[in-house]
């Protein structure tokens, strides 16, 4: 029977449209949660680069093994044809929604988080003062860094995939050459090995913070299980094979694993009196808010900014003088090195 004869599996099609509709179901409890939080905190940048990977790996590589099938829709009628390559939309779909979490983890991630802050004790008995930097802290230059390689990544993978399938006509649909089949493999094979690792930093930032912070729960609740249909709706797809399903296999085991650990913390943070984000339930304004503490100004801002990023630049071998800037001498020296001297000592102790 020709491959681009049109194969009407009512089940099969049935499972991958509500496989279709579970998965996006699934994750828009984790886009609205960091939503509506306003916040991305709890998130591995390490989980969003190795998912992002390990998904894009798995969209190609059933494009790969089923580009027969694809070509095929040049014959068939629009109906045959999505019906055929329901599951390349599958997978595709699971590219896309999980990089939307990787987008709006870089969107709302949490301003306090992005750049150092230091508290100042001011000299006259005067209240100390909170002051962000414009140093980035090392999570968020990392976090910068590794959308960039996400990025990169996915347009290697798209070029080398359609590169190997225009050099390669194949004399047949079900014909793959071998240097497609080894690429196919490789795209597979990457994809459980980013999959199984996926989880891993995840589960240890998890376990490092003691909260949820904007995990979804539901979210979790939904895949865990859905792993199952999920590795079924692709095995029994045409043209797939184990390279195709194991990434969702290892996936969902892990996932079941982070979800055990996120509903014990949740259980335990609420027994606490504290939130998702480790904050307590009944928090008192806090003190930065305070009417009583005078606004920053300028001048300790351009003190304790340049002295921060001299410091910070010091570490990698980098000789920094510190300029005073034009507001500087509303301090006085004595009261402008005892105010920077504290200030630096107390956020060297962190």
């Amino acid at each position: 029977m020709s491959i681009c004869e049109p194969h009407h599996d009512v089940a099969a099609n049935a499972l991958t449209a509500f496989m279709c509709v579970g998965i996006t179901v699934s994750y828009l409890p984790q886009h609205w949660r960091i939503i509506s939080a306003k916040s991305s905190e709890g998130f591995s940048p390490w989980f969003l680069l190795l998912g992002g990977m390990s998904s894009a790996s798995g969209m190609l590589n059933i494009i790969v093994v089923q580009w027969g099938i694809v070509k095929c829709c040049r014959v068939l009628s629009f109906g045959s044809c999505i019906e055929s390559i329901a599951g390349i939309f599958q997978l595709a779909l699971v590219w896309v929604l999980f990089v939307m979490i990787l987008v709006l983890y870089m969107i709302y991630y949490p301003p306090h988080l992005k750049y150092v802050e230091v508290d100042v004790d001011l000299p006259n008995d005067m209240p100390p003062q909170h002051i962000k930097t414009h140093v980035k802290r090392e999570e968020w230059k990392l976090s910068i860094t590794l959308s960039w390689v996400i990025f990169w990544h996915i347009a290697f993978l798209i070029f080398v995939t359609f590169l190997l399938l225009t050099t390669n006509p194949a004399p047949d649909g079900g014909y793959r050459s071998h240097q497609i089949e080894l690429w196919a493999t490789f795209l597979g094979v990457s994809s459980a090995i980013l999959a199984m690792f996926q989880y891993t930093p995840q589960i240890a930032h998890t376990w490092r913070i003691k909260h949820v912070g904007a995990l979804s729960i539901p979210m979790m609740c939904i895949q865990t299980p859905g792993a199952i249909l999920m590795v079924l709706s692709i095995a029994i797809r045409p043209g797939t094979n184990w390279t195709t399903w194991i990434p969702y296999a290892v996936a969902g085991v892990m996932q079941g694993i982070l979800l055990v650990m996120c509903i014990i913390f949740r259980a335990r943070q609420h027994a606490l009196g504290l939130d998702d984000f480790g904050r307590p339930l009944n928090a008192p304004p806090s003190y930065a808010s305070s009417p009583d503490v005078p606004p920053t100004t300028p001048a300790v801002e351009a003190a304790v900014g340049d002295a921060v990023r001299s410091d910070v630049r010091s570490e990698h071998g980098v000789d920094v003088v510190v300029l005073a800037g034009e507001a500087t001498p509303l301090l006085s020296g004595k009261q402008r090195d005892a105010a920077k001297g504290k200030g630096l000592l107390r956020w060297l102790k962190r």
